[in-house]
């Protein structure tokens, strides 16, 4: 064997390790960025369709036979007896049409998400495990109801970081304050900086929210500095005492960018720079029922369009056993315009590209009811609608089907571990990747289920 290397082959062996001690060097820099500041952007597990996430809660769970999944059979049947003697089969209270060039089915009742047909991807076989308010919600924003764990939004905070500093990278506008409250955003074992945070509550217009502890009217901001230096010191000498504790590097972080937040947030949810057409575009206007769910649509814009990387809006309460046609309407007329419009806004500006919006509630509703007045539905978790829309997702697609009267899918069926496990990977991370170590084992937001529903991918 010839021993001796050409000078060729020398250059050529010193090149690569030329640049394996860059990419070495690289690396170990990105490493120390994400150890000073864990919010800082973080590399995805591959190339990502969409940047950032929209989700349109509909607390409660809204009628998939009303809404998106047209049911010609139990129309046609309505009054006669269901599945369990004491109960009826219940029709559709609206008309339906097909719309835009796809076709694709949708009542009157949300005639303004109607005109988006085209770029909406119907998930029309939804299924998941309990049909009960405050577990079903938790399943859906954490992938449990048994454990308390952390909330899709942290897992994409803890994954992807958020691109900018100065704003909370995970926003939950007024999120419920019962059925699981803050465990819908919360880190649970995540280091505490990828909590959402929260503005306002359910029960409080988003007009009068207020986030406390971002502006000082005593302090102008070089004393404040001056000042949350003196206790950042005193925080960080008690992390060195305890480094395990992740409580007290969240506390460091919450600080530092409640500082940074003062300068930015203010004008962020400040709607006056807004024109009256955008306003009432999105139905913003004293007396308008539309008028909370659309400051909070449009503001959700402003968020995701200023770098924020996950923003939730919550609406209340789809949860109509009785008085079915009277609260549906109700919600729609809440809803339905600032959806239309926040679908819009982001069509225009360019941002639905590579944002990821999704809508729906946390279970469906029954085809049938106890009720005399055939004017109600109760709990289903075994069939039921959700879409999606931007964010590389395929428009005018309905994919997934429930049996004839709506009961259960059967067709293309798509858990809530699927659901997670899709949205993660349209925002670039691998589900079985995005682990963290708790407690002597590897934890995801899909436990040890889900798959990426690949055929509603453009």
């Amino acid at each position: 064997m010839n021993s001796q290397l050409s000078r060729r082959s020398l250059l050529s062996a010193a090149t690569c390790g030329l640049g394996y001690l860059a990419f070495a060097n690289l690396a170990a820099r990105d490493a120390q960025a994400t150890a000073a500041n864990p919010l800082a952007p973080k590399q995805p597990h591959h190339t990502p369709r969409a940047r950032r996430l929209i989700f349109l809660h509909m607390r409660g769970g809204p009628a998939h036979m009303d809404s998106f999944d047209y049911k010609p059979e139990l129309n046609q049947r309505d009054g006669q007896e269901a599945k369990a003697k004491s109960r009826k089969l219940v029709a559709s209270k609206w008309d339906w049409k097909q719309r835009g060039q796809s076709g694709l089915w949708v009542s009157d009742l949300l005639k303004h998400q109607a005109e988006h047909a085209d770029d909406l991807c119907v998930l029309a076989g939804m299924h998941t495990d309990i049909a009960n308010h405050t577990p079903a919600m938790l399943y859906l924003h954490t992938g449990s109801f048994a454990f308390t764990r952390p909330s899709m939004g942290a897992w994409i905070l803890y994954g992807l970081g958020t691109e900018n500093q100065n704003l909370p990278g995970f926003v939950s506008i007024c999120p419920p304050i019962i059925n699981g409250g803050s465990k819908n955003y919360g880190p649970a074992f995540l280091p505490a900086m990828y909590q959402g945070q929260a503005i306002g509550d359910i029960k409080t217009n988003v007009r009068d929210a207020q986030i406390g502890n971002i502006s000082n009217p005593l302090l102008d901001t070089k004393t404040q500095r001056s000042q949350l230096d003196l206790v950042q010191s005193l925080n960080r000498e008690l992390g060195e005492r305890d480094p395990q504790d992740s409580q007290i590097d969240g506390v460091i972080q919450s600080y530092e960018l409640a500082f940074r937040m003062q300068a930015e947030l203010p004008s962020v949810m400040d709607l006056h720079q807004e024109t009256a057409a955008t306003l009432d575009a999105y139905g913003i206007g004293d007396g308008k029922p539309s008028d909370n769910f659309g400051r909070q649509c449009l503001l959700a814009r402003r968020m995701i369009e200023s770098g924020v990387r996950h923003v939730e809006v919550c609406d209340e309460f789809w949860d109509q056993h009785g008085e079915l046609k009277n609260g549906h309407e109700a919600r729609a007329a809440t809803t339905d315009q600032p959806i239309g419009a926040l679908l819009s806004d982001l069509k225009q500006r360019g941002l639905l590209e590579d944002t990821l919006v999704v809508w729906g509630g946390e279970f469906g509703r029954t085809p049938d009811t106890a009720r005399k007045d055939l004017d109600g539905r109760d709990h289903n978790a075994n069939g039921y609608c959700m879409w999606l829309a931007g964010g590389g997702v395929k428009g005018g697609f309905k994919y997934g089907a429930t049996d004839e009267l709506g009961y259960e899918s059967v067709e293309d069926r798509v858990h809530m571990h699927d659901l997670h496990a899709t949205i993660l990977h349209l925002l670039g991370l691998d589900h079985t990747k995005l682990t963290y170590r708790y407690a002597g084992r590897d934890f995801r937001l899909t436990d040890v289920h889900g798959r990426v529903v690949d055929q509603i991918l453009s």
